[in-house]
């Protein structure tokens, strides 16, 4: 079935790999980003700005079509002792994480309830399900997309729309990489490889894939799932 579908934080990355995915399966695919691709319909918009979303998707919709997939992509991480983060950086991460998922699935349900159909598909992380040390702020937002992800599923089951979320693992991505280089991680990549049970790091495509199929047809009996694609680490 070909759709519209837009991912949050595409032009880059694991939500780069999504938006590359889903145009290969057949889908009409928009990406929403602060430093759009300038490729075809790539929008720039802030996530925490409701104004920037919604006009975005007014451009989406008379390009493109009905927004039927939204995978919310965009994400903002953070490297500081919990004694260390001001609250203003602590908003910050909060807003990106949490509450631009918020915007963005409120923007699109209107055009999935009118559809009696949707996908619903949120990049969490690992670190809500396992901690991580000088990352409090990141953490309690990720989880925190986990929570609502469970209570969306609920909400909006009757309606034919199905939310489910992606916590990803160790995903080679440049964010990794950067924060390898600032020694952050508790050691090297190739440290983090020898303790993954898959003995490989993870791939952004790797995470593409899961989407595509929860965003498919084929998982419509599928709702309010945290689906880890983390090589074993976290189980």
């Amino acid at each position: 079935m070909t759709t519209t579908a837009v991912v949050t934080g595409g032009a880059s990355g694991i939500g780069l790999a999504i938006s590359e995915r889903l145009r290969a399966d057949g889908h009409r695919v928009a990406t929403l980003d602060l430093n759009p691709s300038g490729e075809a319909h790539s929008y720039k918009a802030d996530v925490t700005d409701r104004d920037q979303i919604d006009a975005a998707l007014a451009e989406v919709r008379a390009n493109l079509g009905p927004v039927a997939i939204l995978v919310n992509a965009a994400g903002m991480d953070g490297f500081k002792r919990f004694t260390e983060i001001g609250f203003d950086r602590w908003q910050r991460v909060i807003d990106v994480n949490l509450n631009g998922v918020f915007h963005c699935v409120q923007a699109v349900l209107p055009d999935m309830l009118e559809a009696g159909w949707g996908r619903i598909v949120n990049i969490s992380s690992s670190s809500a399900q396992s901690g991580q040390q000088y990352m409090a702020h990141y953490v309690a937002a990720k989880a925190a997309v986990n929570g609502l992800t469970k209570a969306l599923a609920l909400e909006f089951g009757p309606a034919g729309i199905t939310v489910n979320a992606v916590p990803p693992g160790f995903i080679d991505t440049p964010m990794l990489r950067r924060a390898e280089e600032r020694e952050l991680l508790g050691g090297t990549v190739e440290d983090h490889i020898r303790r993954t049970p898959v003995r490989r790091v993870g791939r952004p495509e790797d995470i593409a894939a899961a989407c595509a199929f929860l965003v498919s047809e084929e998982a419509g009996y599928i709702t309010g799932q945290i689906l880890g694609v983390n090589g074993g680490r976290n189980t």
